[in-house]
């Protein structure tokens, strides 16, 4: 039998691995483009998975996280691409730190993800709860991708 924990961090790879695949083949003008009627690009998205993660662990934890200087600004909730710098990180650079974070989190926090911490936003209170809640959040980003790619 597969232990729950093994089946937690699959599921947090694989669709991972699906985010990946809907932008791939895309070039960075397209992941750059705004349709009609859209507030954000795929590039925002990826950066916004990537900080959504880590800002759920760190608000259980209370632990700093590998969040790259200037990711609340371009990728928090309620911004856009309107904010972005030339330090933003690049389409490229997003889909690296993308693919490497699931590996990261399963480092950090395989041995720890039933630790009870006092309860958060949502009534988490493990890391398995924010990573379930996390993977459904990374799905809705996965849905407005796919419908960007259709307008693109």
């Amino acid at each position: 039998m597969v232990a729950r924990h093994e089946v937690l961090f699959n599921q947090l790879e694989s669709y991972r691995r699906e985010v990946l695949g809907a932008v791939e083949g895309l070039s960075m003008k397209e992941a750059e483009l705004i349709p009609t009627g859209f507030n954000n690009n795929i590039r925002w998205n990826l950066g916004h998975i990537y900080l959504d993660q880590y800002l759920w662990i760190k608000a259980l934890t209370k632990e700093e996280q590998e969040i790259p200087a200037g990711f609340n600004r371009w990728f928090g909730y309620g911004s856009s691409p309107a904010h972005f710098t030339s330090e933003t990180p690049s389409f490229e650079e997003l889909k690296l730190l993308l693919a490497q974070q699931p590996n990261r989190i399963r480092e950090l926090y395989a041995d720890k993800l039933e630790m009870e911490y006092p309860l958060t936003e949502m009534n988490m209170h493990t890391i398995e709860q924010v990573l379930i809640r996390t993977i459904f959040h990374e799905g809705m980003h996965l849905h407005a991708i796919l419908t960007l790619r259709r307008f693109i």
